[in-house]
């Protein structure tokens, strides 16, 4: 199995935890994944709320180079996951969209790149009873909350991955592997994401609401697709606790984090360390489950 991978910008920096983590469970699985030689910002918030243009050709020259390789694109961040599928859609929608964009790109690019979230290529194309099979250890009943934001089932005409309003792909595996995906109302609630350093005050409300809303649910921890919610929800837990004084101790893991201990992955290859509420009581809550 073999896919073209864009890591996105966040990959070497506030996101270094999720690219490692999906790479690893990549290589545990036998999935080959091949960087794009070159690719470019996807311009994630900052491009498409300044220039609709620039927001479609940016993700355009990345895919413009999976398309040379003949190879699916595939995502772990839910933001990059999201550009991708939406230049596509409005290279398809609009001819004079495409001519801009080729213009810009000194070559044509038709949007016919098949854009996939990591988890997508878990569930359909390695299937989730072959992943199950091949875990080594067990959540152990882990209770968690799939936490799946704005922008991995938004909008659903474009990004057609699951349940805009009640999606469950991250709860099937997480049910798969032995764990149990809480039914939570809060599942795709806005973090905030985009006013990270704008508005920390909005930002602060909104995810003490969601980890709120998770720990009323039974959560041990949050699990996430999106290296935007996972910052979030995962840092301003310290703000939430200097002021409002709320102390949710709420761990947020990337969905691979979780994926990778059940199949045997050291948690030091999966960027577990990086996390501002430590994890370690779901890595012995797994490695008791052996």
């Amino acid at each position: 199995m073999k896919y073209g991978y864009f890591p996105g910008c966040s990959a070497d920096s506030t996101a270094r935890d999720m690219h490692t983590s999906t790479v690893a469970v990549a290589q545990a699985l036998g999935i080959e994944l091949i960087e794009p030689k070159g690719w470019t910002c996807c311009g994630a918030t900052a491009g498409h709320q300044t220039d609709r243009f620039l927001s479609v050709a940016l993700p355009a020259a990345s895919l413009a180079k999976v398309k040379d390789d003949g190879l699916d694109m595939v995502v772990s961040c839910a933001a990059c996951y999201n550009r991708m599928k939406v230049a596509n859609h409005e290279i398809q929608q609009s001819d004079e969209m495409r001519r801009a964009v080729a213009d810009a790109l000194g070559r044509d690019y038709d949007g016919s790149v098949r854009v996939r979230h990591f988890l997508e290529v878990l569930l359909e194309d390695l299937g989730i009873d072959k992943v199950a099979a091949l875990a080594k250890h067990s959540l152990g009943g882990l209770k968690v909350a799939c936490y799946y934001g704005c922008l991995l089932v938004r909008p659903n005409e474009v990004t057609k991955f699951d349940d805009p309003e009640n999606p469950t792909s991250l709860d099937r595996l997480v049910n798969a592997l032995g764990g149990e995906g809480l039914e939570w109302p809060h599942k795709v609630e806005c973090c905030g994401g985009g006013l990270s350093m704008s508005r920390t005050d909005v930002v602060v409300s909104l995810t003490d609401a969601i980890l709120e809303m998770a720990k009323a649910s039974g959560a041990q921890c949050v699990t996430v697709g999106c290296p935007m919610c996972q910052i979030n929800l995962d840092m301003r837990q310290l703000d939430i606790r200097k002021q409002m004084g709320k102390s949710h101790d709420m761990p947020i893991v990337y969905i691979t984090q979780l994926l990778g201990l059940c199949l045997g992955v050291p948690a030091q290859q999966l960027g577990l360390e990086k996390l501002m509420i430590p994890a370690g009581d779901i890595v012995k809550t797994i490695g008791s489950a052996a």
